[in-house]
């Protein structure tokens, strides 16, 4: 995979199902303010080839949003975005703060332990509800291990040496013996 070309755009939305007849959709934001989606310029599909203008948000229960689309005027139009991912180019975000990542920084990292020893390469950044979790495939062949990403589990996130420090937990390391 190439992590380097999976990290220039980053992704921050999904639209969902229609929302009545008159072209709203729902959108699943991923931005810490769900609601500042709406303030980016240059919302693009994963291919790039197709740009959206977010023209209205508005909340719709706790994690979804309601939007109106740029061009998007009927319920089959809307439809038809169903499972359409938002990124933006990352070039247009702004800078992270101390301990504070993209998912896109994580992914194609280097999962260690203390000690140096490779556990694998996060391939992804899973939330089921509980908490953001990291998804490592095994340096070796096997099922890719889930990590809870917190300070307990990943005390180093080192973005710059392309490795985070995992400590699994106890029930985890358990079942790896």
């Amino acid at each position: 995979m190439d992590y380097a070309k999976e990290k220039s755009l980053v992704l921050l939305g999904r639209f969902g199902a229609p929302h009545g007849v008159r072209g709203d959709i729902r959108l699943q934001s991923f931005t810490s303010d769900p609601l500042a989606i709406a303030t980016y310029d240059g919302l693009v599909d994963k291919s790039g080839a197709r740009n959206f203008k977010l023209r209205s948000v508005r909340h719709q229960g706790k994690d979804m949003l309601v939007a109106k689309i740029e061009g998007v005027d009927d319920r089959n139009d809307a439809e038809a975005l169903n499972g359409v991912e938002l990124y933006l180019p990352r070039e247009l975000l702004p800078a992270t703060e101390e301990d504070e990542f993209y998912i896109a920084d994580l992914v194609g990292l280097r999962a260690e332990t203390s000690d140096g020893e490779t556990i694998g390469v996060i391939v992804a950044v899973r939330n089921f509800g509980a908490g953001d979790m990291l998804e490592i495939a095994p340096a070796g062949n096997g099922e890719t291990l889930l990590v809870p990403f917190t300070k307990a589990a990943t005390p180093l996130v080192d973005v710059k040496a392309s490795r985070v420090v995992v400590v699994p937990p106890a029930e985890v390391e358990g079942e790896q013996e």
